[in-house]
């Protein structure tokens, strides 16, 4: 009871002593006020406070970063609103140095809406205003004060005096909790020498400097004979080795340490003479133990470890030994039919032909893996001179502003791949996933101790593109650990016909169809695919073995089924 008694006189204290600010327009010298983030009520400290300083009709907003070390990345940003110019200047130094800034007249940002509502911010008795942003109701707080005009947030209006709270929503909200006087200040002026752009550019540029942007390959041609395989193994960290008649490109890349962020891999392809719906593949070679994938692209598939199935026929490098990793898939995509290379051949009646393919998947999980210098290649399967062009580049964010405050994985991250059944050495003689005809894949692994937060990352597609291939007919994955099944499902996309208008060059059909709109074992001519994330934590340190089993179907004549399948165990290591 005394807690609450004595809050309570603190509270009135606390407001009479304001109370005695009401006098104060805010009109004479200079002052400072100072803003804190809240989210339901709570302090939100993912957001840094904000600075409004504010005198006559100038006023000035920067965001306060404290005692906290930022990323190099982040620019110094300041806002201006001067109203003898009756326009909003937004500017900033970018970590390279250049200086930018957009300006808005103020009659240009949204108008704001008087209420019958009031609000007492600090002693201030306010008056509410509203506005909406993008369908989010905005509450504004302004205490009125002669010839100011200012606020913490110019992008939500600009009001007839001095904003202290904004409210959206109800939930997220920005409120002023301290003023200061400035006894000895620098006055308020614009900063020169700064570059002025549109909005739109601007906030462009401040969010390029957050990402870290690997290029891997530019307008790289991926054929069937159409330039001659290179196979050389120097240490120039640019050197591009083209293997298996030219449709693997291969690329040692020196990748920079990150932080805990965001990994994605983006890549974009079109015909250059393929009319084909074709298996792609964006892949990283381990190379930490002594037999590699790598050897097998520049010595021959025979150099790769192998084993052969009951079907009789021999499988190189498609699973973990003792002393050899697959690839690891970082992307699995497929062409569609004939995109930009076919677009001006074929026309149909109310279609307009996309120019290219854009894939954009989130790698993160295997970020661990990227680091140092890493050998990166990327597959298409394809018989044609022109083949496919492709640009591939790796894209990093940073998860947060602030040194060391990312949130940091629960240990140690701890990867090993299984197996990979894409034959991305297709063109050199490499076999195709078919074992399952009459074989599950089995793989022995070990898993050491104080390993947590296990999952199998998988990834499965059916191929077998005639009418009882395995392609169009939907086939159960079943993965099978220490004879106990674990996990099963049927992969299968039906939205195939969202992208008709990626595949110029596919087949249509007397009934209106396309064949690329058709349902397919895991994809879509023009697509990515996902991986599978199948938790198995509940998996012990030792030694496991693992078996996938799914229903092949059986040949027809020259036509096969095969099934491109891969896993990767990730974890973290206490």
């Amino acid at each position: 009871m005394k807690k609450i008694i004595l809050s309570a006189i603190c509270c009135f204290i606390l407001f009479c002593g304001y109370s005695q600010k009401n006098k104060n327009d805010f009109g004479k010298g200079q002052c400072t006020i100072y803003y804190s983030h809240y989210e339901n009520g709570n302090p939100d400290n993912e957001n840094n406070p904000t600075a409004l300083t504010v005198e006559g009709g100038r006023s000035s907003i920067r965001e306060l970063f404290g005692e906290k070390k930022m990323i190099s990345q982040v620019p110094i940003e300041e806002g201006f609103v001067l109203l003898d110019s009756a326009k909003w200047f937004q500017t900033a130094q970018l970590s390279s140095g250049e200086k930018i800034m957009y300006v808005i007249p103020l009659e240009k940002l949204p108008k704001l809406e008087k209420t019958a509502r009031k609000d007492t911010i600090l002693g201030y008795v306010c008056e509410v205003f509203t506005t909406t942003l993008r369908s989010n109701r905005i509450d504004i707080s302004v205490y009125h004060s002669e010839g100011i005009k200012a606020t913490p947030a110019p992008s939500l209006g600009v009001p007839d005096g001095i904003a202290l709270r904004i409210v959206m929503n109800g939930n997220t909200e920005i409120r002023a909790t301290k003023i200061t006087e400035n006894i000895a200040s620098k006055k308020i002026t614009l900063p020169a020498n700064y570059k002025t752009l549109p909005n739109t550019a601007y906030r462009a540029a401040i969010t390029a400097g957050y990402v870290t942007t690997i290029p891997i390959f530019q307008n790289q041609q991926i054929c069937f004979g159409c330039v001659d395989s290179t196979i050389q193994n120097d240490n120039k960290l640019t050197q591009i080795i083209r293997v298996a008649n030219g449709t693997v490109v291969l690329k040692k890349v020196c990748m920079p340490k990150f932080e805990p962020g965001t990994l994605f891999a983006e890549l974009t392809e079109f015909s250059n003479g393929d009319a084909y719906d074709r298996t792609g593949s964006v892949f990283m070679i381990p190379v930490n133990l002594p037999k590699t994938f790598l050897q097998g692209c520049l010595e021959g598939k025979n150099k790769l470890p192998y084993f052969v199935s009951r079907n009789g026929k021999t499988y190189q490098g498609m699973v973990a030994t003792e002393n050899y990793e697959p690839i690891v898939e970082l992307l699995r995509f497929y062409t569609p039919f004939g995109i930009h290379h076919f677009n001006s051949q074929v026309a149909v009646e109310g279609l307009t032909w996309n120019d290219s393919a854009f894939y954009k998947q989130d790698i993160t999980p295997l970020l661990s893996l990227l680091t140092g210098d890493v050998w990166i290649g990327t597959f298409i399967g394809n018989y044609d001179k022109g083949g496919h062009l492709i640009n591939l580049s790796l894209k990093y964010y940073p998860d947060s502003k602030e040194i060391g405050n990312a949130p940091s994985p629960k240990g140690k991250p701890w990867i090993k791949p299984l197996f990979c059944t894409t034959n991305v050495l297709e063109m050199a003689g490499q076999e195709y996933g078919t074992l399952f005809d009459q074989d599950s894949l089995t793989i022995n692994f070990t898993i050491p101790e104080g390993i947590t937060n296990l999952k199998l990352r998988y990834i499965t597609t059916g191929h077998g593109g005639w009418g009882e291939g395995d392609e169009f007919n939907p086939k159960e994955n079943e993965i099978f650990i220490d004879g106990k099944k674990v996990f099963g499902f049927i992969p299968w996309r039906t939205d195939c016909g969202t992208y008709r208008l990626l595949n110029p060059a596919s087949g249509n059909f007397w009934n209106g169809t396309s064949s690329s709109d058709y349902s397919r074992s895991g994809w879509c001519p023009g697509t990515a695919t996902n991986p599978i994330n199948i938790p198995i934590s509940f998996l012990s340190a030792g030694i496991h073995t693992m078996k996938i089993a799914i229903k092949q179907g059986s040949p027809d004549g020259s036509s096969f089924s095969a099934w491109n399948i891969s896993g990767v165990l990730i974890g973290a290591q206490k």
